[in-house]
């Protein structure tokens, strides 16, 4: 495996394999490997010549700088990860390197960013447009790999991508789930034992509201939820929606979207944990 500090260097590189007529297949990450990223990487092996990976915490998506000073770093496990796993290309970048001015750039993703994530992390969004335009720029790939996780964000890189016309195609990829239910995370290693115990709940409860959709309205699904939430002391709900996943707007209806998902966000003390769900059902109640 190839690793690059700087953009010159792997811009190079990668110039030399594109003129081989190699295709690239891209996967972001913050580090903190766990499966769910190791996923994407495995999917990009079997659709591409050459999969290249990036570690870097960006610092301008994080509207919590507490969030940002605890993200978990482990550089060296990463690496070993990642060339235990395929990856032929590392960029592991500095933010001076990335960012050698503070960046200004703003982008608008209209209704996308203005619900659910987009309304409790102000500035996210535009952070993570500002980092994947510039990752985008540098590694130049064919095909770039997502996680469902993180929903709202793979839908506002798909409408990055629409705006600024890369000829790059999205690849969503589903969630990896721990056997428990709860969805992989590189949080997850910032729970207590405890929370650690009590998180796939979170699953569990988004589990049970999808399988109650089949004989409930929304306003009924959404009420069971905040019901059963309840029992759980250990948690804080920042939100809990059932919206359109493709304009990700909320619904009232099961009439009102064609693919509706489950959506949730939780806090356990400080550590803030993101899951979501596809409702497959004749629905018997509007």
């Amino acid at each position: 495996m190839q690793i690059f500090t700087q953009i010159n260097d792997i811009q190079t590189s990668l110039g030399f394999l594109k003129k081989e007529i190699h295709t690239i297949g891209f996967v972001p990450t913050m580090g903190a490997l766990h499966a769910g990223h190791l996923s994407l990487i495995e999917k990009a092996q079997t659709e591409n010549d050459i999969v290249v990976c990036s570690i870097f915490v960006n610092p301008v998506q994080f509207n919590n700088k507490e969030d940002f000073d605890k993200y978990p770093v482990q550089d060296d496990v990463d690496i070993a990860l990642l060339k235990k796993n395929g990856c032929d290309v590392l960029f592991i970048p500095s933010v001076k390197e990335m960012y050698p001015e503070t960046p200004n750039e703003s982008f608008s993703f209209g209704q996308l960013e203005n619900v659910m994530e987009g309304s409790f992390r102000p500035g996210h969004f535009n952070g993570v447009a500002i980092v994947v335009k510039k990752l985008f720029e540098i590694i130049k790939p064919d095909k770039a790999y997502f996680g469902e996780k993180d929903f709202q964000q793979l839908m506002i890189i798909q409408a990055l991508v629409r705006q600024l016309n890369f000829d790059i195609e999205i690849v969503p990829c589903p969630i990896i789930r721990e056997a428990d239910g709860l969805a992989m995370s590189s949080r997850n290693v910032r729970l207590t034992l405890h929370q650690r115990a009590i998180a796939p709940q979170i699953y569990a409860l988004l589990k049970h509201c999808v399988e109650h959709a089949a004989i409930a309205s929304v306003a009924e699904v959404k009420e069971e939820f905040i019901t059963k939430f309840s029992a759980f002391p250990e948690f804080k709900l920042d939100y809990f929606e059932i919206a359109d996943e493709n304009s990700l707007q909320p619904i009232s209806s099961w009439k009102d979207s064609k693919s509706p998902r489950a959506f949730a966000a939780i806090f356990m003390d400080n550590v803030r944990l993101i899951d979501n769900m596809k409702i497959f059902c004749n629905f018997a109640k509007s």
